[in-house]
């Protein structure tokens, strides 16, 4: 399984970014899709993931700014972000699981993904 994310940039406090994952050797409708955010010198932190049920979850800093979303035609996850702040400065790594037995609680821990794209870094200037 590859995870290809892209769509990180630059862009201004209160702004407006697109990423995307492009997933081969799974598919994007059995798998649980996740986004995760590791800022300099912190920990991972769940941001945002998306069931193979259709179930979105989000983190609690979050607070309806980010919208995970997936094309299942294209095998893509996207995670629309808004009114963004300079904390939200980071990397951002896509995260798949093939596993639908998965509980509920694991989604939003990184150990709950066997499998990690390269991340797209995200700076905001405020």
């Amino acid at each position: 399984v590859q995870l290809q994310a892209s769509g990180g940039g630059l862009v201004q406090a209160g702004g407006s970014l697109r990423l995307s994952c492009g997933v081969s050797g799974a598919t994007v409708s059995r798998s649980n899709m996740a986004w995760f955010r590791q800022a300099p010198g912190k920990e991972r932190e769940f941001v945002a993931a998306i069931r193979y049920s259709g179930s979105t979850h989000y983190g609690e800093f979050v607070k309806g700014r980010f919208t995970i979303s997936r094309d299942n035609a294209k095998n893509t996850v996207h995670l629309q972000m808004d009114s963004l702040k300079s904390e939200d400065t980071a990397v951002y790594y896509c995260a798949a699981d093939t596993d639908k037995s998965t509980i509920l609680s694991a989604i939003r821990t990184s150990t709950g993904y066997d499998y990690w794209g390269l991340g797209t870094l995200v700076t905001v200037s405020s």
